[in-house]
């Protein structure tokens, strides 16, 4: 099984944007946290990261040709503002869990809307770098049941 872990705007600043909201731990740390729960798991895992967002879009879309069985996204603020990002995942139809590390609920009332979530098989809020981790978790369960269907 291969999951790609796409992460949109400022998550690379991770440890230094916000630690009071996103805490102080690095965009490096999040990838060696995954990376390392994913070999455990025996899973697969690709990493990418833009601040574009036609990039995202092409990254989404190359997921569908490289053979890629699951999407673990935090689309960070193009969350409430790309329909461009929520077609290309509809349109790829590649089973995508939404991810945010802050409880987006809580925050301002922009963050209340996501252009993605209804194209996503399941959103996971406010659970920190646990939230990534959770998210592969689900999809080995949500695939294995959608493969012995």
């Amino acid at each position: 099984m291969k999951i790609l872990v796409l992460n949109g705007p400022n998550i690379n600043m991770l440890g230094i944007r916000e630690p009071e909201i996103y805490g102080s731990d690095s965009y490096k740390d999040l990838l060696e946290l995954i990376a390392a729960h994913a070999q455990d798991k025996g899973v697969a895992v690709e990493f990418y990261q833009s601040n574009h967002e036609g990039s995202l879009v092409d990254e989404i879309q190359k997921a569908y040709f490289s053979g890629v069985d699951g999407i673990v996204f935090n689309p960070a603020a193009y969350t409430h503002t790309s329909v461009a990002i929520a077609d290309a995942v509809k349109g790829v139809v590649i089973p995508t869990v939404e991810v945010h590390i802050s409880e987006v609920s809580e925050r301002e009332d922009f963050r209340q809307v996501s252009y993605v979530r209804a194209a996503c098989v399941k959103t996971i809020c406010g659970h920190g770098f646990a939230g990534y981790t959770e998210a592969i978790d689900y999809l080995i369960r949500y695939i294995g049941e959608k493969n012995e269907g």
